[in-house]
């Protein structure tokens, strides 16, 4: 992939481990950054972010070649991936912190988004409305080392067993296509 061509995405689907461990399995995702956005705090620890005090999100930044992987079928993916009917949480994972959200880098992006949405409530896909948010992405502060690749890392965790890897079967089985070999 030449490196002009990557383009990015950047989402907020509950525990930032459940986002970056699915999109790194998936053909055309050249890497995945956990993150925080959002907020008003500048460079906000993973400890402030869990306050719910900084106003950012837990994120994952996907680099991605837009030739192998639209920014549809991502989307496709990340509606998936969590329940974006939940006001602030995702399951056991309550704060604000743990928002749906879409941060969109330019205008096609939050057209496909709001598209999306709009397509997924007329086809009634979800019991109860889409809460999404879709915001401009301002600035995107990379979290601490430990949290990259954690799922891989850590499958043993108590966490990742319950939560993760329930979804990433889930993951799995519904985009076999779309899998890295």
């Amino acid at each position: 992939m030449a490196a002009n061509k990557a383009e990015q995405a950047t989402l907020g689907g509950g525990c930032f481990w459940c986002v970056e461990s699915a999109f790194l399995q998936v053909k055309g995702i050249e890497s995945v950054k956990s993150g925080y956005t959002g907020g008003h705090t500048e460079n906000p620890t993973y400890e402030q972010v869990c306050t719910g005090d900084t106003g950012h999100a837990e994120v994952a930044q996907l680099t991605y070649d837009p030739e192998q992987i639209s920014y549809r079928q991502i989307l496709e993916i990340f509606f998936t991936l969590h329940d974006p009917t939940q006001v602030n949480r995702q399951g056991n994972d309550v704060g604000t912190q743990y928002r749906t959200s879409i941060f969109y880098h330019d205008e096609a992006q939050k057209q496909e988004a709001e598209s999306i949405i709009a397509e997924l409530e007329n086809d009634g896909a979800f019991a109860d409305p889409i809460v999404t948010e879709v915001t401009k992405l301002d600035t995107f502060y990379p979290a601490e080392d430990y949290h990259e690749n954690y799922y891989a890392r850590n499958q043993e965790n108590p966490y990742c067993q319950a939560v993760i890897s329930p979804k990433l079967a889930k993951f799995r089985k519904t985009f076999s296509g779309l899998l890295k070999n």
